[in-house]
């Protein structure tokens, strides 16, 4: 052991980087696995999964069973939350990355429309509904094995960094693609299907997630239990039926989370995926987007998202300072008025590429500021013999509710009303998590040892 490893560094054990470390890395992963997904959506399912037919129909076709996944997500969290609180949270988290993985594999395994015809979309289908099972389990898991090991007064700041996955998961798997793309020379505004990209090239990011399945594994597999469910265990605390119990007891914590959870869910996944099917769509009169070059909105995204990254850390040090309740109202507001920016920066005749990297770099600003705490929040709503199931199934209603619609909502709002409404849209939603952070009480203080009665609504 290390000399500079005092007793209070150690968890059963355990180093806190280690923890750290293993909370962190396995997010990247599995939101790699996800990401990797949502960028196929927009460049490369519609034309290699879906019937030809009308462009549109193919992109809202693609969007669709993107959406699958956070429908499966719930459900997850449901079953992986009933191990989490029962056999523990650290081999239900090795479990939800071992699925991941497998299924984000076998989609670059899959035989395309043109060989197989409908059989191909269906599974593509299932595995996607699979990557949103195993995903709807990870978050909460990660969430808990920061938060329970956290120091004193610092959970906030512990929880920051499961929550750095999330960008660099961003980062990894449309990188990935970005490189591929200009290494086969693909372009996606002529796309050629028989070309090496759109033939095999499209299928390696898929498969690398593989090696990093490995990686992630191998640190999980190294840690100890968290010391909050451990002492819970001792007491006697476990219940036979975490997800009844959940709804019997916190009923009133899982509607307040999920509506803390949905600005977050509807601002990224307009600031990504519809923002890149828009931004890269054909202009009017000939379709509904800005015609931006692909390769060059994947760059302006690559950097926006770095500023995802940079804000969790400042989000964690202010949601230890002053509260999670007051950070997430002021940063709530802010997303509501940047609602208001869709029309003058993104209308065709306004459009420009500074006005586009301006949008997206506001948005995902906004996005790190919003995220961050959720991974304290969340957990802090909830006993201990339900944490997992019950930040869980928060966390991943507000999904279905902020992030399944959100693209193909957007899509359909543009095609319909104009590119103003989307932001109308996002308004509406910041509006509802605003309410909700009114309605709840501060957690900041609240202990994790703790039981039903003792949790703030």
């Amino acid at each position: 052991m290390s000399a500079d490893i005092t007793d209070d560094d150690l968890i059963g054990g355990v180093p806190r980087s280690r923890i750290v470390t293993a909370s962190m890395v396995g997010t990247t992963v599995e939101f790699y696995d996800f990401y990797i997904y949502a960028t196929a959506a927009v460049s490369v399912f519609p034309q290699l999964f879906f019937p030809k037919g009308n462009a549109t129909t193919a992109l809202l076709a693609s969007l669709a069973t993107f959406g699958l996944a956070f429908v499966a997500r719930p459900v997850g969290s449901m079953l992986f939350g009933h191990f989490g609180d029962r056999v523990g949270r650290k081999a239900t988290l090795v479990g939800s990355l071992l699925m991941m993985g497998i299924a984000t594999f076998a989609i670059g395994l899959l035989p395309t429309y043109h060989q197989v015809g409908l059989l191909a979309p269906a599974l593509l289908a299932v595995l996607r509904f699979t990557q949103g099972l195993a995903l709807g389990g990870e978050w909460s898991g990660a969430a808990l094995l920061a938060t329970e090991t956290a120091r004193p007064g610092k959970r906030a700041w512990a929880a920051m960094w499961p929550q750095l996955g999330a960008p660099l998961g961003f980062f990894l798997a449309n990188g990935t693609f970005l490189l591929l793309i200009l290494w086969l020379g693909h372009s996606p505004a002529s796309p050629d299907l028989d070309g090496p990209f759109l033939t095999w090239g499209w299928r390696i990011p898929f498969l690398l997630s593989s090696v990093m399945v490995a990686i992630g594994l191998y640190v999980r597999v190294r840690l100890s239990e968290t010391p909050v469910f451990m002492r819970a265990v001792a007491q006697g605390e476990r219940v036979k039926s975490p997800l009844a119990q959940v709804f019997r007891s916190s009923w009133r914590q899982l509607i307040i989370g999920t509506f803390v959870m949905l600005a977050t869910y509807t601002l990224f996944y307009i600031v990504t995926t519809w923002a890149l099917s828009y931004g890269t769509g054909k202009r009017p009169p000939g379709g509904q987007g800005l015609g931006f070059n692909y390769v060059d909105f994947l760059q302006w995204q690559l950097v926006a998202v770095l500023f995802f990254a940079a804000m969790l850390p400042l989000t964690g040090l202010l949601a230890d300072r002053f509260g999670r309740r007051p950070t997430l109202l002021v940063v709530t507001a802010a997303i509501m008025a940047y609602g208001g920016l869709f029309a003058p920066l993104l209308s065709p005749a306004a459009s420009s590429p500074g006005k586009m990297a301006i949008f997206l770099i506001i948005g995902m600003t906004l996005m790190g500021l919003t995220f961050g705490p959720m991974s304290a929040v969340l957990p802090e709503l909830f006993p201990t013999n339900v944490r997992y199931t019950g930040s869980g199934i928060s966390y991943n209603a507000a999904s279905i509710l902020g992030a399944a619609v959100a693209p193909f909502l957007a899509t359909w709002l543009v095609s319909r009303y104009g590119v103003g409404w989307v932001g109308l849209y996002l308004f509406v939603a910041a509006a509802l998590t605003f309410t909700a952070l009114l309605i709840m009480r501060e957690t900041r203080d609240a202990s994790l040892d703790s039981t039903a009665a003792e949790v703030p609504l």
